[in-house]
Protein backbone atom coordinates (compact mmCIF):
# COMPACT_ATOMS: atom_id res chain seq x y z
CA UNK A 1 0.00 0.00 0.00
CA UNK A 2 1.79 3.09 -1.24
CA UNK A 3 -1.15 5.50 -1.64
CA UNK A 4 -2.52 7.51 1.27
CA UNK A 5 -5.60 9.74 1.44
CA UNK A 6 -4.80 13.24 0.26
CA UNK A 7 -7.09 15.05 2.70
CA UNK A 8 -9.43 14.63 5.67
CA UNK A 9 -12.46 13.99 3.42
CA UNK A 10 -10.77 11.05 1.72
CA UNK A 11 -9.62 9.71 5.09
CA UNK A 12 -13.20 9.90 6.39
CA UNK A 13 -14.48 8.02 3.33
CA UNK A 14 -11.91 5.26 3.78
CA UNK A 15 -12.83 4.79 7.43
CA UNK A 16 -16.55 4.73 6.62
CA UNK A 17 -15.92 1.98 4.07
CA UNK A 18 -13.73 0.09 6.55
CA UNK A 19 -16.29 0.23 9.35
CA UNK A 20 -19.47 -0.09 7.28
CA UNK A 21 -18.40 -2.19 4.31
CA UNK A 22 -19.28 -1.49 0.65
CA UNK A 23 -21.55 1.50 0.20
CA UNK A 24 -23.06 3.62 -2.55
CA UNK A 25 -21.98 7.17 -3.25
CA UNK A 26 -25.43 8.33 -2.14
CA UNK A 27 -25.18 6.49 1.18
CA UNK A 28 -21.68 7.83 1.75
CA UNK A 29 -22.99 11.30 1.01
CA UNK A 30 -25.57 10.87 3.80
CA UNK A 31 -22.73 10.34 6.30
CA UNK A 32 -20.23 13.00 5.26
CA UNK A 33 -20.66 16.76 5.01
CA UNK A 34 -19.86 17.25 1.31
CA UNK A 35 -21.82 18.47 -1.68
CA UNK A 36 -22.66 15.82 -4.26
CA UNK A 37 -20.16 17.23 -6.74
CA UNK A 38 -17.35 17.47 -4.15
CA UNK A 39 -18.09 13.93 -2.96
CA UNK A 40 -17.89 12.66 -6.54
CA UNK A 41 -14.49 14.33 -6.98
CA UNK A 42 -13.07 12.78 -3.79
CA UNK A 43 -14.41 9.30 -4.59
CA UNK A 44 -13.00 9.49 -8.13
CA UNK A 45 -9.60 10.48 -6.75
CA UNK A 46 -9.68 7.52 -4.36
CA UNK A 47 -10.59 5.21 -7.26
CA UNK A 48 -7.55 6.51 -9.13
CA UNK A 49 -5.26 5.64 -6.19
CA UNK A 50 -6.51 2.05 -6.13
CA UNK A 51 -7.44 2.28 -2.45
CA UNK A 52 -11.10 1.76 -3.38
CA UNK A 53 -12.80 -0.04 -6.27
CA UNK A 54 -16.26 -0.10 -7.82
CA UNK A 55 -18.29 -3.01 -6.51
CA UNK A 56 -21.46 -3.55 -8.52
CA UNK A 57 -24.62 -1.50 -8.71
CA UNK A 58 -26.14 -0.07 -5.55
CA UNK A 59 -29.80 -0.49 -4.63
CA UNK A 60 -32.02 2.04 -6.40
CA UNK A 61 -33.03 5.18 -4.51
CA UNK A 62 -34.94 6.51 -7.49
CA UNK A 63 -33.32 7.75 -10.68
CA UNK A 64 -30.11 6.35 -12.09
CA UNK A 65 -28.47 3.63 -9.97
CA UNK A 66 -24.93 4.30 -8.78
CA UNK A 67 -22.10 1.86 -8.18
CA UNK A 68 -21.20 0.60 -4.76
CA UNK A 69 -17.71 1.55 -3.59
CA UNK A 70 -15.54 -0.72 -1.45
CA UNK A 71 -12.00 -0.80 -0.15
CA UNK A 72 -9.53 -2.59 -2.39
CA UNK A 73 -10.05 -6.34 -1.75
CA UNK A 74 -6.31 -7.08 -2.00
CA UNK A 75 -5.40 -4.92 1.03
CA UNK A 76 -4.06 -6.98 3.93
CA UNK A 77 -3.28 -5.96 7.52
CA UNK A 78 -1.39 -7.95 10.13
CA UNK A 79 -2.53 -7.83 13.76
CA UNK A 80 -0.07 -8.98 16.43
CA UNK A 81 -1.10 -9.30 20.10
CA UNK A 82 1.85 -10.16 22.33
CA UNK A 83 0.84 -11.35 25.79
CA UNK A 84 2.98 -12.41 28.74
CA UNK A 85 2.63 -16.12 27.97
CA UNK A 86 1.30 -16.34 24.40
CA UNK A 87 1.14 -14.48 21.11
CA UNK A 88 -1.70 -14.10 18.60
CA UNK A 89 -1.07 -13.21 14.97
CA UNK A 90 -3.83 -12.67 12.41
CA UNK A 91 -4.25 -11.37 8.88
CA UNK A 92 -7.31 -9.28 8.01
CA UNK A 93 -8.75 -7.66 4.94
CA UNK A 94 -9.33 -3.92 4.72
CA UNK A 95 -12.70 -4.23 6.51
CA UNK A 96 -10.78 -5.89 9.40
CA UNK A 97 -12.40 -9.29 8.91
CA UNK A 98 -10.06 -11.97 10.26
CA UNK A 99 -8.97 -14.22 7.38
CA UNK A 100 -6.50 -16.34 9.36
CA UNK A 101 -5.43 -16.47 13.01
CA UNK A 102 -2.64 -18.34 14.82
CA UNK A 103 -2.08 -18.56 18.59
CA UNK A 104 1.09 -19.99 20.12
CA UNK A 105 2.54 -20.16 23.65
CA UNK A 106 5.42 -17.76 24.19
CA UNK A 107 7.25 -16.23 27.15
CA UNK A 108 7.64 -12.47 26.75
CA UNK A 109 10.57 -12.63 29.22
CA UNK A 110 12.68 -14.29 26.51
CA UNK A 111 13.15 -10.79 25.10
CA UNK A 112 12.20 -8.97 21.92
CA UNK A 113 14.56 -10.76 19.53
CA UNK A 114 13.25 -14.24 20.37
CA UNK A 115 9.63 -13.08 20.46
CA UNK A 116 9.81 -11.35 17.09
CA UNK A 117 11.47 -14.36 15.49
CA UNK A 118 8.36 -16.29 16.53
CA UNK A 119 6.02 -13.52 15.33
CA UNK A 120 7.73 -13.39 11.92
CA UNK A 121 7.53 -17.17 11.59
CA UNK A 122 3.79 -17.03 12.35
CA UNK A 123 3.30 -14.22 9.83
CA UNK A 124 5.21 -16.21 7.21
CA UNK A 125 2.97 -19.20 7.88
CA UNK A 126 -0.15 -17.10 7.29
CA UNK A 127 1.36 -15.71 4.11
CA UNK A 128 2.31 -19.19 2.87
CA UNK A 129 -1.28 -20.37 3.35
CA UNK A 130 -2.28 -18.03 0.52
CA UNK A 131 -4.09 -15.46 2.65
CA UNK A 132 -1.74 -12.62 1.71
CA UNK A 133 0.97 -11.93 -0.85
CA UNK A 134 2.34 -9.31 1.51
CA UNK A 135 1.17 -7.01 4.28
CA UNK A 136 0.16 -3.39 3.78
CA UNK A 137 0.60 -2.59 7.45
CA UNK A 138 0.94 -4.15 10.89
CA UNK A 139 -0.42 -3.19 14.32
CA UNK A 140 1.31 -4.63 17.40
CA UNK A 141 0.22 -4.78 21.04
CA UNK A 142 2.65 -5.40 23.91
CA UNK A 143 1.82 -6.01 27.61
CA UNK A 144 3.40 -2.90 29.05
CA UNK A 145 3.56 0.92 28.80
CA UNK A 146 4.37 2.23 25.31
CA UNK A 147 5.64 5.69 24.32
CA UNK A 148 3.12 5.82 21.49
CA UNK A 149 4.63 8.30 19.01
CA UNK A 150 7.88 6.29 18.82
CA UNK A 151 6.37 2.81 19.30
CA UNK A 152 8.80 2.03 22.13
CA UNK A 153 8.06 0.11 25.38
CA UNK A 154 9.09 2.03 28.50
CA UNK A 155 10.16 0.18 31.67
CA UNK A 156 7.52 -2.56 31.33
CA UNK A 157 7.38 -4.42 34.69
CA UNK A 158 6.75 -7.91 33.26
CA UNK A 159 8.93 -7.52 30.13
CA UNK A 160 12.64 -7.62 31.06
CA UNK A 161 14.87 -6.67 28.14
CA UNK A 162 12.18 -4.67 26.31
CA UNK A 163 12.80 -1.21 27.77
CA UNK A 164 13.47 1.18 24.89
CA UNK A 165 13.51 -1.55 22.23
CA UNK A 166 12.60 -0.02 18.82
CA UNK A 167 9.67 -2.36 18.11
CA UNK A 168 8.23 -0.30 15.27
CA UNK A 169 11.49 0.12 13.36
CA UNK A 170 12.62 -3.49 13.82
CA UNK A 171 9.37 -5.09 12.71
CA UNK A 172 8.83 -2.60 9.89
CA UNK A 173 12.21 -3.51 8.44
CA UNK A 174 11.52 -7.26 8.67
CA UNK A 175 7.94 -7.13 7.37
CA UNK A 176 8.51 -4.48 4.72
CA UNK A 177 5.46 -2.43 5.71
CA UNK A 178 4.48 0.34 8.13
CA UNK A 179 4.10 -0.75 11.77
CA UNK A 180 2.32 0.87 14.72
CA UNK A 181 2.76 -0.22 18.35
CA UNK A 182 0.49 0.25 21.36
CA UNK A 183 -0.30 -1.23 24.74
CA UNK A 184 -2.19 -4.53 24.40
CA UNK A 185 -5.26 -3.39 26.34
CA UNK A 186 -5.70 -0.41 24.01
CA UNK A 187 -5.83 -2.88 21.12
CA UNK A 188 -8.38 -5.00 22.98
CA UNK A 189 -10.53 -1.88 23.42
CA UNK A 190 -10.22 -1.05 19.71
CA UNK A 191 -11.13 -4.60 18.74
CA UNK A 192 -14.23 -4.66 20.93
CA UNK A 193 -15.15 -1.23 19.59
CA UNK A 194 -14.87 -2.33 15.97
CA UNK A 195 -16.46 -5.78 16.05
CA UNK A 196 -17.48 -6.59 19.61
CA UNK A 197 -19.63 -5.57 22.53
CA UNK A 198 -18.61 -1.87 22.42
CA UNK A 199 -19.42 -1.23 18.74
CA UNK A 200 -22.17 1.30 19.52
CA UNK A 201 -20.59 3.07 22.51
CA UNK A 202 -18.46 6.22 22.28
CA UNK A 203 -17.20 6.39 25.89
CA UNK A 204 -16.17 3.16 27.62
CA UNK A 205 -13.56 1.38 29.71
CA UNK A 206 -12.01 -1.93 28.68
CA UNK A 207 -10.31 -3.73 31.58
CA UNK A 208 -7.94 -6.59 30.72
CA UNK A 209 -7.16 -9.04 33.50
CA UNK A 210 -4.40 -11.46 32.60
CA UNK A 211 -0.82 -11.82 33.77
CA UNK A 212 -1.09 -8.07 34.36
CA UNK A 213 -4.06 -5.71 34.63
CA UNK A 214 -4.65 -2.69 32.42
CA UNK A 215 -7.48 -0.47 31.22
CA UNK A 216 -8.20 0.91 27.76
CA UNK A 217 -9.95 4.29 27.90
CA UNK A 218 -12.07 5.29 24.91
CA UNK A 219 -13.37 8.87 24.80
CA UNK A 220 -15.57 10.07 21.95
CA UNK A 221 -14.71 6.96 19.97
CA UNK A 222 -10.93 7.47 20.27
CA UNK A 223 -8.43 5.75 22.56
CA UNK A 224 -7.11 8.11 25.22
CA UNK A 225 -3.43 7.40 25.87
CA UNK A 226 -2.45 10.32 28.09
CA UNK A 227 0.48 12.68 27.65
CA UNK A 228 3.16 9.99 27.44
CA UNK A 229 1.14 6.87 26.65
CA UNK A 230 0.70 5.42 30.14
CA UNK A 231 -3.00 6.16 30.70
CA UNK A 232 -4.96 3.21 32.03
CA UNK A 233 -2.18 1.49 33.99
CA UNK A 234 -4.65 0.55 36.75
CA UNK A 235 -2.80 -2.63 37.76
CA UNK A 236 -0.47 -0.44 39.81
CA UNK A 237 -3.15 1.39 41.76
CA UNK A 238 -2.67 0.47 45.42
CA UNK A 239 -5.44 -1.65 46.99
CA UNK A 240 -3.59 -2.69 50.19
CA UNK A 241 -1.46 -0.04 51.95
CA UNK A 242 1.08 -2.57 53.25
CA UNK A 243 0.31 -5.32 50.76
CA UNK A 244 2.38 -7.67 48.69
CA UNK A 245 5.46 -6.46 46.79
CA UNK A 246 4.74 -5.85 43.10
CA UNK A 247 6.99 -6.27 40.06
CA UNK A 248 6.85 -2.47 39.61
CA UNK A 249 8.72 -1.99 42.91
CA UNK A 250 5.78 -0.77 45.00
CA UNK A 251 3.60 -2.65 47.49
CA UNK A 252 -0.08 -3.48 47.53
CA UNK A 253 -0.80 -2.96 43.82
CA UNK A 254 -3.98 -4.49 42.39
CA UNK A 255 -1.85 -6.59 40.04
CA UNK A 256 0.08 -8.08 42.97
CA UNK A 257 -3.16 -9.18 44.63
CA UNK A 258 -5.28 -10.23 41.66
CA UNK A 259 -3.97 -11.20 38.24
CA UNK A 260 -3.35 -14.52 36.56
CA UNK A 261 -0.04 -14.97 38.38
CA UNK A 262 -1.37 -13.80 41.77
CA UNK A 263 -4.42 -16.04 41.51
CA UNK A 264 -2.27 -19.08 40.64
CA UNK A 265 0.01 -18.35 43.61
CA UNK A 266 -2.94 -18.02 46.00
CA UNK A 267 -4.46 -21.22 44.66
CA UNK A 268 -1.21 -23.15 45.18
CA UNK A 269 -0.95 -21.81 48.73
CA UNK A 270 -4.54 -22.88 49.47
CA UNK A 271 -3.86 -26.32 48.01
CA UNK A 272 -0.66 -26.91 49.99
CA UNK A 273 -2.31 -25.80 53.24
CA UNK A 274 -5.16 -28.23 52.80
CA UNK A 275 -7.90 -25.66 52.21
CA UNK A 276 -9.10 -27.23 48.94
CA UNK A 277 -9.11 -30.88 47.98
CA UNK A 278 -10.01 -29.97 44.39
CA UNK A 279 -7.06 -27.61 43.97
CA UNK A 280 -4.74 -30.01 45.81
CA UNK A 281 -5.65 -32.81 43.40
CA UNK A 282 -4.99 -30.57 40.41
CA UNK A 283 -1.67 -29.41 41.88
CA UNK A 284 -0.57 -32.98 42.48
CA UNK A 285 -1.50 -34.00 38.94
CA UNK A 286 0.14 -31.06 37.14
CA UNK A 287 2.79 -29.82 39.59
CA UNK A 288 1.53 -26.26 39.20
CA UNK A 289 -1.74 -24.34 39.07
CA UNK A 290 -3.10 -21.63 36.78
CA UNK A 291 -6.10 -19.34 36.67
CA UNK A 292 -7.75 -21.95 34.43
CA UNK A 293 -7.43 -24.49 37.25
CA UNK A 294 -9.13 -22.09 39.65
CA UNK A 295 -11.92 -21.57 37.10
CA UNK A 296 -12.39 -25.33 36.73
CA UNK A 297 -12.39 -25.86 40.50
CA UNK A 298 -14.95 -23.08 40.93
CA UNK A 299 -17.14 -24.63 38.23
CA UNK A 300 -17.00 -27.88 40.23
CA UNK A 301 -18.31 -25.97 43.26
CA UNK A 302 -15.04 -25.68 45.21
CA UNK A 303 -15.64 -23.12 47.95
CA UNK A 304 -12.00 -21.99 48.20
CA UNK A 305 -11.72 -21.35 44.46
CA UNK A 306 -14.98 -19.40 44.50
CA UNK A 307 -13.74 -17.30 47.42
CA UNK A 308 -10.43 -16.52 45.66
CA UNK A 309 -12.36 -15.30 42.62
CA UNK A 310 -14.74 -13.21 44.73
CA UNK A 311 -11.86 -11.59 46.65
CA UNK A 312 -10.10 -10.69 43.41
CA UNK A 313 -13.33 -9.41 41.88
CA UNK A 314 -13.99 -7.27 44.93
CA UNK A 315 -10.55 -5.65 44.75
CA UNK A 316 -10.84 -5.10 41.00
CA UNK A 317 -14.36 -3.72 41.47
CA UNK A 318 -13.11 -1.22 44.04
CA UNK A 319 -10.63 0.19 41.52
CA UNK A 320 -13.18 0.21 38.68
CA UNK A 321 -15.69 1.96 40.97
CA UNK A 322 -13.23 4.83 41.33
CA UNK A 323 -12.76 4.98 37.57
CA UNK A 324 -16.53 4.99 36.99
CA UNK A 325 -17.03 7.84 39.45
CA UNK A 326 -14.26 9.81 37.75
CA UNK A 327 -14.95 9.03 34.08
CA UNK A 328 -18.69 8.21 33.92
CA UNK A 329 -18.41 5.73 31.02
CA UNK A 330 -21.30 4.29 29.05
CA UNK A 331 -19.95 0.72 29.31
CA UNK A 332 -17.32 -1.32 31.16
CA UNK A 333 -15.89 -4.32 29.29
CA UNK A 334 -13.97 -7.02 31.18
CA UNK A 335 -11.57 -9.13 29.09
CA UNK A 336 -8.29 -11.02 29.22
CA UNK A 337 -7.27 -14.54 30.15
CA UNK A 338 -8.70 -14.41 33.67
CA UNK A 339 -12.21 -13.88 32.27
CA UNK A 340 -12.36 -17.67 32.09
CA UNK A 341 -13.44 -17.19 35.71
CA UNK A 342 -16.71 -16.02 34.17
CA UNK A 343 -19.75 -14.78 35.95
CA UNK A 344 -18.48 -15.30 39.52
CA UNK A 345 -15.81 -12.69 38.77
CA UNK A 346 -18.23 -10.45 36.91
CA UNK A 347 -20.78 -10.57 39.74
CA UNK A 348 -18.15 -9.54 42.32
CA UNK A 349 -16.97 -6.63 40.14
CA UNK A 350 -20.53 -5.46 39.49
CA UNK A 351 -21.42 -5.63 43.18
CA UNK A 352 -18.53 -3.35 44.16
CA UNK A 353 -19.07 -0.85 41.35
CA UNK A 354 -22.82 -0.56 41.85
CA UNK A 355 -22.35 -0.29 45.63
CA UNK A 356 -19.55 2.29 45.63
CA UNK A 357 -20.23 4.57 42.66
CA UNK A 358 -23.02 7.14 42.59
CA UNK A 359 -26.39 6.10 41.12
CA UNK A 360 -26.12 8.76 38.42
CA UNK A 361 -22.99 7.02 37.09
CA UNK A 362 -24.23 3.44 37.45
CA UNK A 363 -27.98 3.71 36.81
CA UNK A 364 -27.63 2.62 33.18
CA UNK A 365 -24.08 1.24 33.22
CA UNK A 366 -23.60 -2.23 31.70
CA UNK A 367 -20.57 -4.16 33.01
CA UNK A 368 -20.04 -7.08 30.65
CA UNK A 369 -17.52 -9.64 29.48
CA UNK A 370 -15.84 -8.98 26.12
CA UNK A 371 -17.26 -10.81 23.11
CA UNK A 372 -14.19 -11.39 20.98
CA UNK A 373 -11.79 -13.25 23.28
CA UNK A 374 -8.28 -13.62 21.79
CA UNK A 375 -9.30 -12.03 18.47
CA UNK A 376 -9.99 -8.65 20.11
CA UNK A 377 -6.29 -7.73 20.24
CA UNK A 378 -5.46 -8.75 16.67
CA UNK A 379 -8.51 -6.93 15.28
CA UNK A 380 -7.44 -3.95 17.37
CA UNK A 381 -3.95 -4.19 15.86
CA UNK A 382 -5.40 -4.11 12.35
CA UNK A 383 -7.60 -1.19 13.39
CA UNK A 384 -4.57 0.67 14.78
CA UNK A 385 -2.55 0.44 11.58
CA UNK A 386 -5.55 1.18 9.36
CA UNK A 387 -6.28 4.32 11.40
CA UNK A 388 -2.70 5.39 10.63
CA UNK A 389 -2.80 4.52 6.94
CA UNK A 390 -6.30 5.94 6.45
CA UNK A 391 -5.11 9.35 7.63
CA UNK A 392 -3.71 12.06 5.34
CA UNK A 393 0.02 11.54 4.74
Amino acid sequence: MTARPANAHQARLLRLLRDGGPNSRAQLGDQIDLSRSKLAVEVDRLLETGLVVADGLAASRGGRRSHNIRLAPALRFLGVDIGATSVDVAVTNAELEVLGHINQPMDVREGPVAVFEQVLAMAAKLKASGLAEGFDGCGVGVPGPVRFPEGVPVAPPIMPGWDGFPVREALSQDLGCPVMVDNDVNLMAMGEQHAGVANSVADFLCVKIGTGIGCGIVVGGEVYRGTTGSAGDIGHIQVEPDGRPCACGNKGCLEAHFSGAALARDAEEAATHGHSQELAARLEAAGTLSAADVAAAAAAGDATALELIREGGNRTGQVIAGLVSFFNPGLVVIGGGVTGLGHTLLAAIRTQVYRQSLPLATGNLPIVLGELGPTAGVIGGARLISDHLFSPA
